[in-house]
């Protein structure tokens, strides 16, 4: 949800949601923007018919009618890429919720699930190769990561976007952050901006969040992503 919610209020557009899982972020923003349309690419199968199974649920049919889902490796390259339907220069808004475990951390079991989670600096880079890739120029990107990504996402936005905005997320005040949100522009030349933090849950409070938190939360509120 704070995913969708870096995709600004009025935003009428095409989105891309790349690794879109069962659709969550980008349904969430044809729900807050009704002239937003959206292509949702994901590569595992069992999400893929979960977003669909979402999709003809009869709540959500004003919503289908501006949404489809694409089966794709959103790594893919070139003229391979473009044949999966991630076509170039394509999208006003591209947003990306990549695995977001390091290799080096501790694995479950389950190969499936552990592939669906874990993520390297080549692969990381190839999702963001794609983002630039299908983003029309002018175009935003935006991603929700581990702040330990933070140095490969960077290396991968160089020379493909500017104007880069991090929001970090936090529990608390007090805390360190447990994400950060991404953002850039294709082709900017602007600087890089260090954004105020999304706080999650108010001091003292158990299993609350803050009123700025919650609305990010239930797709009621836009998160700007520029100072």
């Amino acid at each position: 949800m704070l995913l969708a919610a870096t995709v600004p209020g009025g935003f009428g557009g095409t989105v891309a949601d790349l690794g879109a899982g069962a659709g969550a972020a980008a349904l969430a923003v044809l729900s807050r923007c009704p002239d937003a349309s959206a292509v949702m690419f994901e590569n595992d199968p069992v999400m893929v018919d979960c977003a669909r199974r979402t999709m003809e649920r009869a709540e959500n049919a004003s919503l289908a009618r501006r949404a489809r889902v694409v089966t794709a490796d959103v790594t893919l390259k070139g003229t391979a890429r473009e044949a999966a339907g991630l076509e170039r220069e394509r999208f006003d808004q591209v947003i990306a919720n990549p695995p977001f475990n390091d290799a080096r951390d501790r694995q479950t079991p389950d190969a499936a699930r552990a592939a669906a989670h874990v993520i390297d600096a080549e692969t990381m880079q190839a999702w963001i190769k794609t983002a630039a890739a299908i983003a029309r120029p002018g175009g935003r990107f935006s991603m929700i990561a581990r702040p330990s990504m933070l140095t490969d996402i960077l290396a991968g936005m160089e020379n493909r976007f500017g104007a880069i905005a991090i929001r970090p997320v936090h529990p608390r005040t007090d805390e360190a952050a447990i994400r950060i949100l991404v953002s850039g522009v294709k082709g900017s030349r602007a600087r890089l901006a260090m954004l105020p933090p999304v706080i999650l849950h108010p001091e003292g409070a158990s299993g609350q969040f803050t009123s700025k938190a919650d609305a990010l939360i239930n797709g009621e509120a836009a998160l700007s992503m520029e100072l």
